[in-house]
Parts: C-alpha cells; sequence; structure tokens
C-alpha cells in the first residue's frame, strides 16, 4: 500500500516524527501545558473561568478517505475535523493527542503525515501532547481540547423557536469532490481541485465560533451533512426548523451542476466542517458585520419553528416558495451514517 522503507521501532518513530515538533511548540506556544509528549500523561494547567472542551473523532482508511491517500492532506483533515467540532463549541485549542494503527512504520509516509499535521498544528496553535502507536488497517484517532469561558459554550440544546438559522461559507462542494473521484461526474482539472480541497483540507472555523459566543443560540459543525446535522441541534432544543432550498450557499463550482445535484450535495453533502448556526433576530446585524470582520460569507438559510410532532422536523420550501412534499424532500434530508453499507 505505501512504499517501503527501513522499519522503525515504536519509540523510534515517536522520537523522530512526532515528539521533537510537540515538545516546539508546547515550549514556544502555551502557558496552559504544564508536561506535554513524552511521558504517561500530559498535564494541564486549569485556567480560572473556563471550562475544558474535549472531542473525539476516528479516520478509517476506505470508510473516511481513499486507500492509499496522501499521508500529508490525511493528517490535515484529521485533526481539522476535530478542531471544527471545538470551533462549533466556541472553544479555543490547547492540544490534541494522537493514536494511529499502521500497516507498516514507513518512513516516507510518516514524514509526509508529520508534515501535515504539525502544519495545521501550528496554524491553529494546537500542540500535539500525547497519543500512542501500534500495529493494524491504517486508523487515526484524535482526541482535541479546547477552552472556553465558563457559561459561554455554544450548545446544540440552545435554539429556541423563532430564532433564524445560519451557516459559513459554501456547502456540497466535497460532495462534489468525491462524486468526481468517483467518476459519479465529470468536472474540469481545474474545478476538481478547487472543490478536492475542500474535502482533503477543511478549514475550521475556529475564529467564527470563538465570535458566535454571545451571539449564537446554538451551534453545530456540519460534518454529515447540513440538514442531518441542523436535525441534532433540532432534537437537542425540541424544535423544528423550515428550511429555504433557494439560500442554501453554494459555490460557483457546485452552480454548474443541475439543480438536482446542487440542492441535494448542498443539503446533505457532509465533509463541509461549516458552522450551522441559530441566532435571534436582534443578532442579525452583528452577524452580517462578523462576516465582513472573518471576510466569510454567513448566510440565513431559514428559522427555527415551534415543534408539532414527536420527532423534529424540517420543512423545506422550495425555489418558487412551495413546500417540498415527503417523497421529495426526503433524499435532501440523509445524512452520513457511519455503520450504513
Amino acid at each position: 500500500m505505501h512504499p517501503e522503507s527501513k522499519p522503525l521501532g515504536e519509540f523510534d518513530l515517536i522520537q523522530r516524527f512526532f515528539k521533537t515538533g510537540a515538545e516546539a511548540m508546547v515550549q514556544g506556544n502555551h502557558n496552559t501545558i504544564a508536561l506535554g509528549i513524552g511521558d504517561d500523561c500530559a498535564l494541564l494547567k486549569p485556567i480560572v473561568g473556563e471550562e475544558i472542551a474535549i472531542t473525539t473523532d476516528m479516520l478509517v482508511e476506505g470508510r473516511h478517505f481513499f486507500v492509499g491517500a496522501d499521508p500529508e492532506k490525511m493528517a490535515h483533515k484529521a485533526l481539522a475535523v476535530n478542531l471544527s467540532d471545538l470551533a462549533a463549541m466556541g472553544a479555543k485549542p490547547l492540544g490534541f493527542t494522537l493514536s494511529i494503527a499502521l500497516p507498516s512504520a514507513n518512513s516516507a509516509w510518516l514524514e509526509s503525515f508529520s508534515k501535515g499535521l504539525f502544519g495545521i498544528a501550528k496554524q491553529y496553535s494546537c500542540p500535539l501532547i500525547g497519543g500512542d502507536t501500534t500495529a493494524g488497517p491504517l486508523t487515526l484517532s484524535i482526541t482535541a481540547l479546547g477552552s472556553i469561558p465558563s457559561g459561554k459554550a455554544i450548545c446544540r440544546s440552545g435554539a429556541k423557536v423563532g430564532d433564524d438559522i445560519w451557516v459559513s461559507g459554501t456547502v456540497g462542494d466535497a460532495r462534489l469532490a468525491l462524486a468526481a473521484l468517483r467518476h459519479e461526474i465529470t468536472l474540469s482539472t481545474e474545478h476538481l481541485l478547487q472543490v478536492e480541497r475542500r474535502m482533503h483540507q477543511p478549514t475550521p472555523r475556529l475564529d467564527l465560533g470563538i465570535q458566535l459566543r454571545n451571539v449564537a443560540s446554538a451551534a453545530i459543525d456540519v460534518s454529515d451533512g447540513l440538514l442531518g446535522d441542523l436535525k441534532h441541534i433540532l432534537n437537542q432544543s425540541k424544535v423544528d426548523a423550515e428550511i429555504y432550498i433557494k439560500k442554501l450557499p453554494k459555490s460557483a463550482t457546485l452552480q454548474k451542476q443541475n439543480l438536482g445535484i446542487q440542492n441535494q450535495f448542498a443539503a446533505c453533502g457532509g465533509d463541509d466542517y461549516e458552522i450551522c448556526f441559530t441566532s435571534s433576530k436582534v443578532q442579525r446585524d452583528v452577524i452580517h458585520q462578523l462576516s465582513i470582520n472573518l471576510n466569510l460569507p454567513l448566510t440565513f438559510i431559514g428559522q427555527i419553528t415551534e415543534k408539532k410532532n414527536v420527532d423534529p422536523t424540517i420543512k423545506l420550501i422550495d425555489e418558487n416558495g412551495v413546500p417540498l412534499s415527503g417523497t421529495e424532500a426526503a433524499p435532501l434530508l440523509k445524512s452520513f451514517d457511519h455503520f450504513a453499507i
């Protein structure tokens, strides 16, 4: 699967590809980490008046990324998806642990992987502080830690009837890239490169999350599909929603596809790692200014409505202002299931 190289022992592997870079980041940037990688445990210094946010994501070869995928891009995504979870809660990164199963200790592969890993770790000031390695099918598991002022975490349970629903950036490009790589559709080389970056090297919206602490009533990162993830907010907040399909923000590349593909990929494509959030209508001017300050589109896509049934419901409104029927809406309301075949 990967080029052969001289076998490495576990501790040589850790020292060569992870420990040195991790120590440099801890020493240079963080007062909250008392002890980083290399001991039985990492030690964090509690921050007065703040809470610790913890999130874990696992990526498995053949399930979350293609067999033989670029290890540098893979490392970026593995940490980015965790940072995206921190962003959705309004947390500032503190550090992360990495557990990795490898088919073999391949030096060239590890060199590329560690380059990608420390590249994004440095970009977002999130040092590696521990982890584990073993032999096995290629699997990456990262646990990221962040800090939030006490009482300021943005939970999924805070959406209220009458709140606006917003989403950052554009949605659907990662699914478009996947379709092209699976040869389901054809894209030009230029357009494929544009959307493939969204799939392999997503941008965690950490600055946005921090700015939303006093603005959003609820939030979630878009990992398994926009509307499927929105349902988690609805379930936790015990509300329903109304979504205007025409307002879903799409890139120029996605808009070149037929309208059916555009809507399906934007609504339930997954792997976008944007932030979907709710807020009071009185925050609209604040959100528009925040969009300008961050140079990041923040798009109003619908509103929170009163819950009518046992299960949360999303009413979809089409381009002509007409509610979609159940059979029309169903394909747009699917989300990624890790156990679906």
